[in-house]
């Protein structure tokens, strides 16, 4: 289980309600920017709203679960965001999030877990012709 630091401190101080204003609007502005990002490619642009969308993924994760005291309150909140969003958007970031996993080695980082699957789909082989 992972702990969160100061989970236990008191949520009546200003810093919790800053980051549930925050929260707040991290997710109000979500929604506008995430059907903007269909169909924006990351490959050749950085900075574009798909990059801003998973930043801001990222960021409303992060101050839901400090405000709810579990990282399942920020999983919660990234929920309810894309279940509002529309299919095509949610592809979209989905199909971004996978890229961004893929390129900084998540697959090989978990690889271990998965003997059967390299098993049966072992990586390619690099040729040099």
């Amino acid at each position: 289980m992972v702990r969160i630091p100061d989970s236990g401190k008191r949520r009546e101080s200003g810093a919790f309600f800053v980051a549930a204003e925050d929260a707040g609007q991290l997710a109000s502005d979500l929604g506008p920017l995430l059907e903007r990002t269909n169909g924006i490619g990351w490959y050749d642009e950085i900075a574009s709203d798909v990059d801003l969308a998973a930043f801001m993924l990222c960021r409303l994760r992060r101050a839901r679960a400090g405000v709810g005291g579990s990282m399942e309150h920020g999983d919660e909140a990234v929920r309810t965001v894309l279940a509002q969003a529309s299919p095509e958007a949610v592809v979209w970031i989905a199909s971004r999030a996978v890229s961004y996993m893929d390129e900084t080695g998540f697959p090989e980082s978990v690889e271990s877990w998965f003997p059967d699957v390299l098993a049966q789909h072992p990586e390619p082989e690099d040729s040099d012709a």
